[in-house]
Order: C-alpha cells, then structure tokens, then sequence
C-alpha cells in the first residue's frame, strides 16, 4: 500500500473513532446495552476491512447462555478480530488500562482487568466475571496466559474458569458453558503462511510493537481463520473441563 493509501484509511478510522467512541462512552454511562454491545462489534469490523483483514469464521458462536470462552492467544490483533465477530467482552492484564490509546478501547469493550501481582486477584476476577455471566454475557479468555509464537499452543491455566462455579451458584443460572476457540493466521499476501512466517505475524514475548503495527497499517492482506469448538457444559472440575477446551482447540489449529 502506497502511502497516500496509509494516511487515507488512518483518517477515516480517525473518523470513525470520532463518531463511534463518544457514542459508546455515553452508552456506557446511560446504560444503554443494546448500542454498548454492538457498538465494538462496528468498530472492529470497519477496523478489519480499512486494513485487508479477511476473518474466516467456522463453528457456531456462543449463544445466550453464560459462557467463557477460551482461546489461544497470538497477536494484539487477535481482539479486533475476535471483537468483528459478535459482542464479547476479554479478560485482560491489569497494566493494559493504562496504555494510552489501547486501554481506552479496552474500557470501552467493558475488558474484566486482572492484577496478576496479587494474590486474591483471582478471586476478585472470578466474582466480577460471574456477575457478568449471571448477565448471560459471554466473555473471552485468552487461557495461555500470554501471547505464543503461533507454531505451538502453550498450556491452557484453569485459574479464571472457577468463575463459571461462582456464576452456577447464582439461582437464575442453570448451567455455564465453556467454548473453545482457535485463532489461526492462515495466509499472508494471497499466499499461505508457513510455520517459518508464523512468528512473524505473532507478538510474543519482548518483541517491539512498532514493526507489527507497521506491517497492520500497510494493509499487507491477512486471512485468519476463527473456529468456534462445540461448548462444553462446565461440570465444576475447572481442570478437567480447561483441559477439554486445549485439546479441543489444538485439533482445530491442526485443521486450519
């Protein structure tokens, strides 16, 4: 992409922040869920198309029930693409609300933040996520616990799934649901990627953010493939029900 074509599609999502996150703020602050919810969904839709985003859905998203969702985690990018989907909610590192920019969007994507310095941060988390669950909402975990390379899926930690039992001892919620979900960066400039590119579409580790977003605004075609896994009813072994969800989400990988 040209340049000029990098400033062009800058500006009209300069616009459309313009429009879409006042909108939003005010929702927030008057309640109104029925435009806070999809208002996001908007944005990273537009987001997707101005950069040359192709997100590939499979599976049956999250219905109405309570869920966790839980998915592998490869790039910052993996949020608006999760975000263009349908409305969600992620569960993020505390440190995150106060990156400029990045943290007011996640705000504003109503992200559940953990500390993960203290002790009972989990606990608090869990209590927030299942009176959000109580809600009917479904929220996303990225359940490695960090970004990966994008070769390799790094162990999936049941620590935030015992929010699904707090939220199973609320009487207006008969069953919580996990559902796995695969995220996987297929092809890059028309071509597939090979497990060699791979590492370079991730961000992992201590890697600068500059280059990734450099390559993002570019608008370098992208084809991600999203597999939704079939929801697994949590049956209060927060272990064994995390570990359903990795294996699940590592046959996916392997299919895409």
């Amino acid at each position: 992409m040209t340049k000029p074509g990098v400033v062009l599609r800058l500006l009209l999502l300069g616009l459309c922040s313009l429009v879409l996150v006042p909108l939003q703020i005010l929702a927030l602050r008057l309640g109104w869920s029925s435009v806070l919810h999809v208002l996001p969904v908007w944005f990273h839709r537009i987001l997707m198309r101005l950069f040359n985003v192709r997100v590939i859905e499979r599976g049956t998203p999250p219905g109405k029930a309570p869920t966790i969702v839980l998915a592998n985690h490869v790039s910052w990018l993996d949020i608006p693409v999760i975000g263009s989907l349908r409305p969600l909610s992620f569960i993020a590192k505390s440190e995150i609300e106060t990156w400029p920019v990045v943290g007011l969007f996640a705000r504003l994507q109503r992200s559940v933040f953990i500390d993960r310095q203290r002790r009972k941060a989990t606990a608090e988390v869990n209590d927030a996520l299942a009176h959000r669950l109580v809600k009917g909402e479904a929220i996303v975990l990225f359940a490695e616990g960090t970004t990966g390379d994008g070769n390799r899926l790094l162990p999936f930690r049941s620590s935030l799934v015992g929010a699904a039992q707090t939220a199973l001892m609320h009487d207006s919620v008969e069953r919580v649901y996990l559902q796995p979900l695969a995220i996987s960066y297929t092809g890059r400039n028309g071509l597939p990627v090979t497990r060699r590119e791979r590492p370079f579409i991730a961000w992992y580790g201590d890697m600068d953010l500059g280059p990734h977003l450099k390559m993002f605004v570019q608008g370098i075609p992208l084809d991600v493939v999203v597999t939704w896994g079939e929801p697994i009813p949590f049956n209060g072994n927060r272990k064994q029900a995390t570990a359903s969800a990795e294996a699940e989400v590592r046959r996916a990988l392997k299919a895409a």
